[in-house]
C-alpha cells in the first residue's frame, strides 16, 4: 500500500494561515492557501502566509490545490504562492471561491494565470492525480463551501473545513448529510475537522441566524436602515437582502467594498437582486426614507473606519448623514484586534441620535463547528483516525476532547492534537510513530514584498513606535580631516526638546568627538566612527531618560 504522510505548513496553532499537506505515494495534495492577519508585534505587515518552501521543493508532485471556500484564511496566500509562475498546479474550487480568489489577486495587485478546475458541491466527483476525490457542500458563512474525501488504498481521508449542522435553510448553506453519509460507507481513515469553536457545548445553529435578532426592529423602523456586516459573512448579508425583498425596501451597497462584493456575487449568479430594488448614492433623494436600507460592508477595522466616518460626517460622500430617525444595526462583533475601532466606531453612530442596535457575541454565533456539530461529523464517519484542525492549541485541544468523550473508540493513540509542521504517517492503516518534521513559519508580507521584512526591521519598527527616533547628522572635509558643518541633531517621538536641552548638547558634543577622533588616529573609518555613536549616544540616553530610541547617524563626506 502506498504510504501516506499528513502535516501542515500552517493553521494549527493559530487562527488562519491554513495549509494541510496531504501526501500519497508520490502524490501530494495541498489543502488551503490562507493567510491570517499580523498582531502588534508585526507593525507595518500587511499579512502573514506560511511558508511554502515545501511546495516549491516539491511543485512537480503537487496534483492539485483544493480551497474549500472564499475567505481569506483559506486562499490569501495564493497570490504571492503562484506569482511569478512559481507554481502552477491546478486549483480546485467552486464558482464562488474561483471568484473572490481572481478578486484577491486584483486586491493586492498580482495578476497570475491560475488554472482553475470548478467545482460543482453537488456530487462533484474527480480524478486528481492517481486518486479520486469526493466533494461535499458544507454549511458556513459563504456559499459555494466544500469538504472532500480523498480515497486511498487504506481508506478515505476526509476534510470538513468549516461548517454548521444546518439543513433547514438557504439552500447554499447546508450541510450535505447525505452525501457525507455515503462516504462513510466506505472505511474513513483519518478525518481532519475544524477546531474553531470546538470548546462551545451544543449546535452553532440556530444561534448563527440575524433575522430573529433583528426581524421587529427592521419591522418597526420608521426611517432608514443602516446594516453594518463583516464582508467575511455572505450568509448575513442574505438574510438582510431576503428582509429587504420580502418589505419591497430599495437597497443601497454603500462604499467601494460594498460594491465590489455585490458585483462579485452577481457574476457568478449569488446574491442577483432586482433592478427595481437596487439604488445609489445619485438617487438617494428620490426615494422614501422609510424604504432605504443601506448596507455596508468591510473587512475588520476597515468596516468600522467607514462607520466611524460616515457618523462623524467625514465620509467621501456627504450627502448620506445618520440622523435620528434612522435605525442602525451594526452585525459585525469586535474581532481580536479590531476592539478599539469597533467601541469607538459605535460609540459615535450613538452620538448622531440614530437608534442603535448591537449585535454582541452573545447574541450571534459565527458558523464554526461547535461540539455538537463535531459529534455528528464523527458519529457520521466513525473515523479510524482523528486530526483536529483549523484554531490555536486550545481549540485543537478541545475538539479532541470532544472526541474522546464521544465513547466511540477516541483516545491519545488515535485523535491527534499536532503542531505545524509534525509529520503524521499511515501504513497498512496503521498510524507510525511520529519522528519527521517539515520545517514551517511565518512570511510576512508587506507591500509587494513577500518574506522581505525580518526580526530586524520589526525590532526597528517597534522601537520607533515605542521610543521614537533621534536623528544624527553633520559635514566633514576628509581632507582637512575636521568636522566643517553641524551637528545637527532632532528628535521625533521620543521627548520634547526644551525638555531635554542638556541632552541634545552632550549627544551634538560626542557626536563631533568621535568622528574627528576615527578621522585623526590610525586605522579610523567614518564607519566605525559611526558604529561608536551609536553605542554611545544609546548609553547616553538610556541613562538619561531609560528609553531605547533608534537612532540615526549620518556623515556626509566632502573631498
Amino acid at each position: 500500500m502506498e504510504k501516506i504522510n499528513v502535516f501542515a505548513l500552517g493553521g494549527l496553532d493559530e487562527c488562519g494561515k491554513n495549509m494541510y499537506i496531504i501526501e500519497v505515494g508520490d502524490d501530494i495534495y495541498v489543502v488551503e492557501a490562507g493567510s491570517k492577519y499580523p498582531d502588534k508585534t508585526s507593525p507595518g505587515v500587511d499579512v502573514i502566509i506560511p511558508n511554502y518552501d515545501y511546495l516549491l521543493e516539491n511543485k512537480d508532485r503537487i496534483r492539485g490545490v483544493l480551497i474549500s471556500h472564499g475567505h481569506l484564511d483559506q486562499l490569501g496566500a495564493l497570490a504571492y504562492i503562484y506569482k511569478n509562475h512559481q507554481l502552477d498546479a491546478p486549483i480546485y474550487a467552486t464558482s464562488v471561491t474561483i471568484a473572490f480568489i481572481k478578486r484577491h489577486a486584483k486586491d493586492v495587485g498580482i495578476q497570475n494565470d491560475y488554472h482553475f478546475i470548478e467545482v460543482n458541491n453537488e456530487h462533484d466527483y474527480f480524478k486528481i492525480g492517481s486518486h479520486m476525490v469526493k466533494f461535499f457542500q458544507t454549511a458556513h458563512m459563504i456559499a459555494g463551501s466544500y469538504g472532500f474525501a480523498l480515497e486511498t488504498e487504506q481508506g478515505s481521508i476526509v476534510y470538513t473545513s468549516e461548517f454548521i449542522v444546518e439543513y433547514n435553510n438557504h439552500p447554499k448553506y447546508r450541510l450535505d448529510m447525505n452525501e457525507i453519509a455515503r462516504i462513510s460507507e466506505k472505511d474513513v481513515l483519518l478525518l481532519m475537522c475544524e477546531s474553531r469553536y470546538a470548546d462551545r457545548p451544543g449546535y452553532t445553529s440556530p444561534s448563527h441566524r440575524l433575522t430573529p435578532l433583528v426581524q421587529k426592529d427592521f419591522s418597526d423602523a420608521k426611517g432608514r436602515i443602516f446594516f453594518a456586516l463583516y464582508d467575511s459573512n455572505l450568509y448575513g448579508l442574505n438574510e438582510v437582502v431576503k428582509l429587504s425583498l420580502d418589505a419591497n425596501k430599495k437597497m443601497l451597497f454603500y462604499g467601494k467594498q460594498s460594491q465590489e462584493i455585490l458585483e462579485t456575487l452577481n457574476s457568478v449568479g449569488e446574491l442577483m437582486i432586482p433592478k427595481n430594488n437596487l439604488f445609489t448614492m445619485d438617487d438617494l433623494f428620490r426615494v422614501r426614507e422609510q424604504d432605504i436600507v443601506i448596507i455596508i460592508l468591510g473587512d475588520r477595522d476597515t468596516l468600522y473606519r467607514q462607520v466611524e466616518l460616515l457618523a462623524i460626517g467625514e465620509s467621501e460622500d456627504k450627502k448620506l448623514v445618520i440622523t435620528p430617525s434612522d435605525t442602525f444595526i451594526v452585525a459585525a462583533p469586535p474581532q481580536i484586534g479590531t476592539e478599539v475601532y469597533a467601541v469607538n466606531a459605535i460609540d459615535e453612530v450613538y452620538k448622531t441620535g440614530a437608534k442603535v442596535i448591537n449585535i454582541t457575541k452573545k447574541k450571534i454565533s459565527s458558523m464554526h463547528a461547535q461540539e455538537e456539530d463535531i459529534k455528528t461529523m464523527l458519529s457520521l464517519l466513525r473515523p479510524k483516525y482523528y486530526m483536529p484542525v483549523i484554531g490555536e492549541f486550545r481549540h485543537i485541544l478541545a475538539n479532541a476532547k470532544v472526541a474522546v468523550a464521544t465513547n466511540q473508540g477516541y483516545s491519545h493513540l488515535n485523535t491527534f492534537v499536532l503542531d505545524n509542521g509534525m509529520v503524521l504517517t499511515f501504513e497498512n492503516k496503521k498510524v507510525l510513530p511520529i519522528t519527521k518534521s517539515i520545517p514551517t513559519g511565518d512570511l510576512l508580507v508587506d507591500g509587494s514584498g513577500v518574506g522581505d521584512v525580518g526580526d530586524v526591521v520589526l525590532t526597528d519598527r517597534q522601537k520607533l513606535a515605542d521610543d521614537g527616533v533621534i536623528c544624527m547628522a553633520l559635514t566633514v572635509s576628509l581632507k582637512e580631516k575636521r568636522v566643517i558643518a553641524g551637528p545637527d541633531v532632532q528628535m521625533r517621538g521620543f521627548v520634547l526638546v526644551k525638555d531635554s536641552e542638556a541632552l541634545l548638547h552632550d549627544l551634538a558634543d560626542a557626536f563631533v568627538e568621535t568622528v574627528e577622533e576615527q578621522m585623526n588616529v590610525p586605522g579610523g573609518t567614518i564607519e566605525l566612527a559611526k558604529q561608536l555613536t551609536l553605542e554611545k549616544a544609546t548609553r547616553m540616553v538610556r541613562k538619561s531618560t531609560g528609553k531605547d530610541p533608534m537612532i540615526l547617524p549620518l556623515v556626509v563626506e566632502i573631498e
